[in-house]
């Protein structure tokens, strides 16, 4: 099945579509690769999640990708006495180490990282930041000032913006995950909680070459170290919900920019996430401003857009992946893209192989081919070229299923499963069958087999 469309959709599988027929139903309506998501779930439901999709494979013969998003180390408050507390601005609370149930001067707070990295003046955020404390004191316990009140309850999640924390992105239950994962044959992972370019490097250490490693950017300190990072793995994603309580909201937008600029600069798949077409988890259609949102996240150029509780628990898990696809191809059909696309462009490193990459997407371009084939045994070769946005489509050729489907990510990428050529006239052979079989060219004339519109 081929897409009429560059950008890619991640979907994320939950209650709503963990069944072989909306699964089905999310890859007809535009799903090119699904996200599981391990901090949802047992172990047994994403292995059938993955034997359906695996499936799809097979009936459809096409490459699907799948990403395992870990859930990482999770920063909460303990048990409240009534199991909740209503905190009024202007008064004074207290944080302890320790998991016993606790009232205002009490609130239990079981993670000794807080403690070492909170200092006076620190901003403390409850529940995605509904509940905003000041710390005032800092000593065996953290007295701290409502700024902004409301109702916390059990287990509400802490940040501290622009804290390093002394804590690994991997917990004991990410990594037996992680093995689960990888033996199942998941071709990304995603790695929360990134802090510094060390976490990459303790994740790669147990992933190796089985699985692309994914870095979602969700911290301040992530961003301050982002070029490290962008090299360490092999995709990044704009984690905006996360990132948004840790930086102030207005600035995620430029900051997304940021990143999506620098990915295309690296030859890095960048994907955008979060919210955003989050109104059809209940209604059937989104917001203005949410088909906006994706809109922008096309023009500049992101590999992927993604879908998380929309697809996974929403009211309206198929309708908001065929709207994605839709907003995606109007944007890239309209008359501004290009324009926009080009203008956006990062500064090129033009070491030899990208160079070659380059003035192969250009020539394309300017013959108005019907599409650029490209031999590829790790998806490099894809990659350099999908670096340059053409408005040419791409056709992959690999020997690797593996690679063919982590190439599912890829911006304008249409990975095939082939055999390995041995010389240049096989090379052309299998070239010129696959752009037919595809459906990316037909033969010039006919009785002319072999000469197709492809470069």
């Amino acid at each position: 099945m081929r897409r009429s469309r560059h950008a890619k959709i991640v979907a994320t599988v939950g209650p709503a579509t963990a069944s072989p027929e909306k699964l089905r139903a999310l890859y007809l309506s535009g799903a090119d690769t699904f996200r599981l998501n391990f901090s949802h779930g047992t172990l047994d439901d994403h292995a059938r999640v993955l034997a359906a999709i695996r499936a799809l494979e097979r009936e459809f013969n096409r490459p699907i990708g799948v990403l395992q998003d870990l859930q990482g180390p999770k920063i909460r408050i303990g048990r409240l006495d009534e199991g909740k507390l209503t905190l009024e601005a202007g008064e004074t609370v207290c944080f302890t180490l320790g998991e016993e149930t606790g009232g205002k001067q009490s609130i239990p707070l079981p993670h000794a990282e807080i403690f070492a990295a909170a200092y006076p003046g620190q901003a403390l955020l409850i529940d995605d930041g509904r509940v905003r404390l000041v710390e005032k004191l800092s000593s065996e316990q953290i007295v701290a000032r409502v700024v902004v009140g409301g109702v916390i309850r059990d287990h509400k999640g802490v940040n501290l913006p622009g804290a390093l924390l002394n804590i690994s992105p991997l917990t004991k239950k990410d990594r037996a995950d992680l093995a689960f994962g990888l033996e199942l044959g998941v071709d990304w992972v995603a790695l929360s909680f990134v802090q510094k370019p060390s976490d990459l490097i303790e994740a790669r250490a147990l992933i190796g070459e089985a699985a692309g490693l994914v870095a979602k950017i969700e911290t301040p300190m992530a961003l301050d170290r982002i070029g490290d990072i962008i090299d360490l793995s092999d995709a990044i994603m704009v984690a905006r919900g996360d990132l948004g309580v840790e930086i102030p909201p207005e600035e995620v937008p430029g900051r997304q920019k940021e990143l999506v600029r620098a990915c295309r600069l690296a030859a890095k798949p960048v994907i955008v996430a979060t919210q955003m077409l989050d109104s059809m988890v209940a209604a059937p259609t989104p917001t203005r401003a949410e088909a906006s949102d994706v809109a922008t996240a096309i023009y500049d150029g992101a590999d992927a857009v993604m879908l998380s509780a929309e697809s996974a628990s929403g009211l309206y898990p198929i309708e908001a992946v065929v709207m994605m696809d839709r907003i995606i191809k109007s944007t890239e059909q309209h008359h501004l893209y290009r324009s926009l696309i080009e203008a956006s462009q990062a500064g090129e490193d033009m070491t030899p192989p990208h160079a070659v990459a380059a003035a192969g997407a250009d020539l394309a371009a300017a013959i108005s081919a019907k599409a650029i084939i490209a031999f590829t045994a790790s998806g490099t070769t894809a990659v350099r070229i999908a670096r340059k946005r053409p408005p040419v489509p791409i056709l992959a050729l690999t020997p690797d299923q593996n690679v063919a489907r982590r190439m599912c990510l890829l911006w304008g990428v249409h990975s095939v499963v082939s055999g390995d050529p041995a010389g240049h006239d096989e090379m052309t052979r299998i070239a010129t069958n696959a752009a037919h079989q595809q459906g990316f060219a037909t033969p010039k004339r006919p009785g002319c087999r072999g000469v197709w519109a492809a470069f």
